[in-house]
């Protein structure tokens, strides 16, 4: 019982909620097992009331899974498409019907609209590696991660990663880059093949819904297939529950914890 708690309070954590669990521990207690959700500051969100928890862990564990589901299409960058709604049913109208307002109005002199000119589409994304010009653009979008950098430095490090082979990638819309990802390579003396990485990814706001995520995050796992790699991990911080939905619709699987230390 007691794994099983361990991690659905490690999924309520994925989903940046805290699970509470009873303090009753003699099982013929009204509340005994009993579990709840509650957000960081402390307020209830699923299965508490005044006198502490209340819901048997199942109940939270499908509460989590729907919410999870959510997540899902709201994440970083996965489209879900409508669905197909019927087409409605028209009236025709009765062959001695008098002619429609619509066309009354219409003036006779008016030319006819040209059908074979087709709205323009939309443009589409195009990926391609960062450029020196684009450190301005690049510090805006890190920021949205709560990360803090100016474009000088952003700069200073695209110089240091073209050494390296490892330039980012940004994703464009008419020249515009609304999007970026990081890639790099390690090799480790316990892995038999390099091991790939992506330590950045983040597409703007507004240009969110197209795909644009994973388009960046295909185009780095090719870069690390040619690299020799066997294996891409990614960190992500513990409370972008948006983003760790993201990841898993793409394959990926959550195996350890990250440690970090300031120096």
């Amino acid at each position: 019982m007691s794994d099983e708690l361990d991690e659905l309070a490690e999924t309520a954590r994925n989903r940046g909620l805290k699970l509470v669990r009873s303090r009753i521990r003699t099982p013929s207690k009204r509340r005994f097992g009993r579990v709840g959700l509650t957000d960081k500051a402390g307020k209830a969100v699923f299965g508490m009331d005044s006198k502490g928890p209340a819901a048997k862990p199942e109940d939270v564990q499908d509460y989590l899974r729907n919410l999870g589901a959510k997540d899902w299409g709201a994440s970083l960058d996965v489209a879900v498409l409508p669905r197909k709604r019927k087409p409605t049913k028209v009236q025709r109208a009765a062959a001695n019907d008098s002619e429609p307002e619509e066309e009354r109005k219409k003036p006779k002199n008016e030319p006819a609209p040209n059908p074979k000119r087709k709205p323009e589409p939309p443009s589409r994304p195009k990926l391609r590696d960062a450029k020196p010009s684009d450190a301005a653009r690049i510090a805006e979008l890190i920021a949205q991660l709560d990360h803090e950098i100016d474009e000088k430095s952003v700069s200073k490090n695209l110089r240091k990663l073209k050494k390296a082979g490892e330039l980012p990638l940004v994703a464009t819309i008419d020249k515009k880059v609304v999007g970026l990802i990081g890639r790099h390579l390690m090799v480790t003396v316990h892995r038999p093949a390099p091991v790939g990485r992506i330590p950045v990814l983040v597409v703007a706001s507004e240009a969110r819904g197209q795909n644009i995520g994973k388009m960046l995050v295909d185009a780095v796992e090719q870069w690390c297939r040619d690299q020799g790699c066997k294996l891409i991990e990614v960190t992500s911080n513990d409370r972008r529950a948006e983003a760790h939905s993201f990841y898993r619709h793409l394959g990926y699987e959550r195996s350890s914890i990250r440690f970090f230390k300031k120096l």
